[in-house]
């Protein structure tokens, strides 16, 4: 996953913020296309599968996805692994970078030049869907038998908008602690920090092993989805379910906040960190703990440095941390023709149940079963594997993606740097996102 995988990313530095900017700006642009109907989908193609492998005319599925980075050779080899398996359909596979693929699928869709069959992220489902990019899939679900309870918790529920399913998970990818082990072992450090208590511990002895700056605390990406793992696991919620407001402005957000920004003022973090500077910091040996994506994972193997991977210290009252998931989907394109629709379903499905594969992209499979397999408990992630029960994602709320990135990821930098305190940018923030979102409320006729 490219970054901002969560938005392009040079992977050689890990995922940057331009791949995951893909993800949240692109609201914007999906904002305006679409029109009538929205809110409600064709059915024309979509029912009648029969959960047997496509047995009609050979033909070929455009498939669209934004796994550019080290997760692509992993996708590559699964797409290969299919066309073996089924004779009669072609994966024409189309790798974009993350920013240009939410860019150019909903006016390409609509040309009826888009993908049959894609991958996206979890929280774009909606705002697609809302759009009507994609159809529904809950004929797939129904007749392979699939069901909330064979999925990691959480995960299956935003998927699901206006009461039909559009997405089918593939994976989860979280935010996760890395330490460096050489500089663990310098400061007597035994076992990786696992709560507010033991990283200041942790800190203190690294900056006694001569570490003066331990702990960067970026003022930008990942800071925001370290913020809101920290505001989950103060028991707070970033946004109403049904996307009438922003959240994240009560006591468990400041809360998060203010932690965020004193790591900073005990000297822990130098200051103004950057853009991932504290992940290039981190690769080059020069900071001990980072906190960033299960995507780096790859990249950091490369790397030739000594480190290692635990779960997110539970800063809060109880275990939480942000999460995102790919999820496989269907376009409208292909469903008005059935062999097409039908074609879709079965590459779906059988990527579904291939997902153990995946885990050599570095992610975590979402179904239950795969990550029972060896390809994933002989992993480097199986080693935050009692976090994915600690998941949280975002609502199913269409815009939400270009509502956050004005507003909270604003309110972050601006604490961190210490040009607001923490209360009042959240506040500040909370209310513009709040007009933004009943805006969109109107838009998408939700």
């Amino acid at each position: 996953m490219n970054r901002r995988s969560p938005f392009v990313i040079p992977q050689s530095k890990g995922l940057s913020r331009r791949g995951f900017l893909g993800l949240s700006a692109t609201g914007l642009v999906l904002a305006g296309c679409g029109g009538e109907g929205v809110g409600g989908q064709s059915s024309e193609g979509v029912g009648g599968f029969s959960g047997e492998p496509y047995d009609g005319p050979k033909l070929t599925l455009s498939y669209w996805n934004g796994f550019t980075g080290g997760d692509g050779p992993a996708m590559q080899d699964l797409v290969k692994r299919f066309m073996s398996e089924h004779d009669n359909i072609v994966i024409e596979n189309n790798t974009i970078e993350w920013a240009d693929f939410y860019q150019r699928l909903p006016a390409a869709a609509q040309a009826g030049k888009g993908p049959d069959v894609g991958a996206m992220h979890l929280d774009q489902l909606a705002t697609n869907a809302a759009r009507q990019v994609l159809a529904p899939l809950d004929d797939l679900t129904e007749t392979l038998e699939l069901e909330e309870s064979d999925f990691a918790p959480s995960v299956w529920e935003p998927g699901i908008w206006e009461g039909s399913r559009y997405g089918i998970p593939l994976d989860v990818h979280t935010l996760a602690m890395y330490y460096n082990k050489e500089h663990f072992a310098k400061a007597k450090i035994d076992t990786p920090p696992t709560d507010a208590a033991s990283l200041e511990e942790a800190c203190k002895a690294l900056q006694s092993a001569g570490y003066k700056y331990p702990f960067w605390m970026p003022n930008q990406w990942p800071a925001h989805l370290m913020f809101l793992s920290v505001l989950w696991q103060n028991g707070g919620e970033p946004y109403a379910e049904d996307g009438s407001a922003a959240t994240y402005d009560d006591e468990a957000g400041v809360a998060a906040l203010t932690w965020m920004e004193d790591q900073v003022k005990a000297g822990y973090s130098p200051d103004a960190v950057d853009i991932d500077t504290q992940y290039t910091a981190f690769k080059n040996g020069e900071n001990s703990i980072t906190w960033d994506g299960i995507w780096q994972i790859n990249d950091l193997k490369a790397s030739g440095l000594d480190w290692g991977i635990a779960e997110v210290p539970v800063v809060g009252d109880q275990a939480g941390a942000w999460a995102n998931s790919h999820n496989f989907f269907m376009t409208q394109q292909a469903a008005d023709d059935e062999n097409r629709a039908n074609a879709a379903k079965t590459f779906i499905g059988w990527m579904s149940e291939q997902s153990s594969s995946w885990s050599e992209a570095g992610m975590i499979p979402a179904r239950n079963a795969a990550r029972e397999q060896p390809e994933f408990t002989d992993s480097v992630q199986y080693e935050i594997k009692d976090q994915v029960d600690a998941l949280h994602f975002l609502p199913p709320v269409p815009g939400l993606g270009d509502v956050q990135i004005p507003t909270l990821e604003v309110a972050v930098n601006e604490a961190i740097l210490g040009k607001t305190p923490p209360d009042q940018a959240l506040s500040t923030q909370a209310s513009n996102a709040t007009e933004m979102m009943k805006q969109n409320l109107e838009k998408f006729g939700s």
